[in-house]
């Protein structure tokens, strides 16, 4: 399944300012996808926030800013847990889980873009 409509996504518009600011902050360089039941449905105020980053030029790599970006999120005003995860670590079985249905938070400037 492709990319699904970023309007899936339930999570407040403030928050998700909060987000995306702190997404370019510490992974400017990161794809990064939402998955779950924010993304899915099922969600509830309470519901953590899964997301995936991924090196746009190759998702074999891990993502630069992986550890400050954890860090940030814990010290940020958002009122849920996120969950971070690197495409790389992950399995390819969870792979296809989350291509199941997602949403793109961030594209990502990957090298070969932040060269041009």
């Amino acid at each position: 399944m492709p990319a699904l409509d970023p309007t899936r996504l339930h999570l407040p518009a403030r928050h998700l300012h909060t987000l995306r600011a702190l997404l370019r902050q510490h992974v400017p360089r990161a794809e990064v996808w939402a998955y779950g039941s924010r993304v899915t449905g099922g969600a509830h105020e309470g519901s953590d926030l899964d997301l995936v980053l991924r090196d746009p030029d190759d998702p074999t790599r891990d993502v630069e800013g992986w550890g400050e970006l954890q860090e940030a999120l814990q010290a940020s005003p958002l009122p849920m847990l996120v969950d971070v995860h690197l495409w790389s670590r992950l399995p390819e079985a969870f792979h296809r889980r989350i291509e199941a249905g997602y949403v793109v938070m961030q594209h990502g400037e990957g090298a070969a873009t932040a060269r041009e």
